[in-house]
């Protein structure tokens, strides 16, 4: 059931997507920071997806005080991809911005964001993709790991791909640094699948042949919650689902486009953040000391083989891939020392 949302008096800029599945108790942060720069050109919509805690009465009391901005779409359970979706569907905003429900933004960086957003909707050729630094907030932990791409990318300039510089060996935009034109997403019919894990690199993977200018804003603008129990990205969670990783990686591959078919410094990215794809899921294949996932992991690069032998040998060259597929029992040894040095260094527990 979709609540109506009066009528703006002027076109709307920004669509906030909020997936919520039972996240009462984290929305009020979330739906606060949203809100703290209130404008007649922004919305929120908050996907509920089928919860079973007072999630839907939160979002209400917020709509009841934001009638022209905050908007409650109640469905059942489809996962974080198909409350994506759903909110996809619905947004009304020229650009989008997907805000997990236990995420926040900081509201001075929402400002700077705000402003440059209105001043590309009013371009005749806006920009496509928006990308911003976000921050890891790890529970218990002070010090705040912060992503800025400023190695990749000089700020406050209207870019295409060809201007990006190479990304370091484990660096890639994942969705909490993007804010998309939303005509893009429509345009390359961007749809994630439904109760399936780790949709958020299809979501920021599979749209970008469809993306030919970047702004990249140097701001602190979203705030990653980690370290919470029970998060999808726990080693031992992650391991558990592994065969969610193995799908996602499918999609991906089938995702890339033929080297020649776009921009150069667009394929040499996709291949970049295919590979990162490709070794995560192969480390948790390997971590789980399944004898049929080590099958899996060779399978999951005769997939790549067999979708285009071009792209597999260029994901295959890369640093990563190469360390990746050492073989045997020593290969595997050294992944899981690899994995001790990466976990401690991102954060995921």
């Amino acid at each position: 059931m979709t609540a109506d949302r009066p009528a703006s008096t002027s076109p709307l800029v920004l669509t906030f997507i909020v997936p919520a599945y039972n996240m009462a108790r984290h929305l009020p942060t979330c739906l606060d920071s949203l809100l703290s720069r209130e404008g007649d050109d922004l919305e929120v919509i908050v996907v509920d997806d089928g919860s079973t805690d007072a999630t839907a009465q939160v979002v209400q009391s917020y709509q009841a005080r934001h009638p022209h901005t905050v908007r409650l779409i109640s469905q059942t359970n489809k996962g974080h991809g198909g409350a994506v979706n759903t909110g996809l569907a619905a947004a009304r905003g020229r650009y989008v911005k997907v805000v997990d429900a236990d995420d926040w933004v900081d509201p001075t960086s929402l400002s700077l964001v705000l402003d440059q957003l209105r001043d590309q909707s009013r371009r005749t050729n806006p920009v496509d993709m928006v990308v911003t630094n976000y921050v890891y907030e790890k529970e218990g932990r002070k010090h705040k790991r912060v992503i800025n791409f400023r190695s990749v990318m000089d700020p406050g300039r209207v870019l295409d791909w060809n201007h990006l510089r190479r990304f370091g060996l484990a660096q890639y935009m994942i969705m909490h640094a993007l804010i998309l034109r939303t005509e893009v997403l429509r345009q390359a019919h961007t749809r994630l699948p439904e109760h399936t894990y780790y949709v958020d690199f299809i979501y920021s993977y599979q749209p970008l042949p469809w993306v030919h200018t970047l702004l990249y804003l140097d701001t602190n603008f979203y705030r990653y919650h980690t370290g919470r129990q029970g998060q999808s990205v726990q080693t031992s969670i992650m391991i558990a689902r592994v065969s969610q990783l193995l799908l996602v990686n499918g999609l991906m591959a089938d995702s890339t486009p033929d080297p020649g078919t776009v921009p150069r410094g667009l394929y040499r990215y996709m291949i970049h953040y295919l590979s990162i794809n490709c070794v995560v899921t192969s480390v948790f294949l390997i971590l789980s000391r399944k004898p049929s996932n080590y099958r899996n992991k060779d399978m999951l690069w005769r997939r790549l083989e067999h979708r285009s032998p071009v792209i597999a040998s260029d994901v295959r060259s890369t640093l990563l891939c190469r360390i990746i597929n050492m073989p045997g029992r020593p290969g595997r040894l050294a992944i899981r020392l690899g994995y001790k040095v990466a976990d401690a260094a991102m954060g995921f527990n």
